[in-house]
């Protein structure tokens, strides 16, 4: 598979640990969702890929209608 920014063939596969936080100064309290995805990293151009995996998926889905419920 060759990288969807350059077309190189120069990516490596990364495991990772992400912590993502939730935006706005209301939602500072907020814990972050931690996540652990794979990451896809070009060597040549540095463009990454990753995909979250779905159990992470559904804990954002569920954080993100805590906050506009309350927003």
């Amino acid at each position: 598979m060759s990288c969807r920014s350059c077309q190189s063939s120069n990516q490596r596969t990364y495991e990772s640990e992400i912590n993502i936080h939730f935006p706005e100064l209301n939602n500072l309290k907020k814990p972050p969702v931690l996540a652990f995805p794979n990451l896809v990293i070009c060597l040549d151009c540095g463009f990454v890929e990753t995909k979250i995996a779905d159990s992470e998926l559904q804990d954002l889905v569920e954080r993100s209608r805590d906050r506009q419920s309350r927003g």
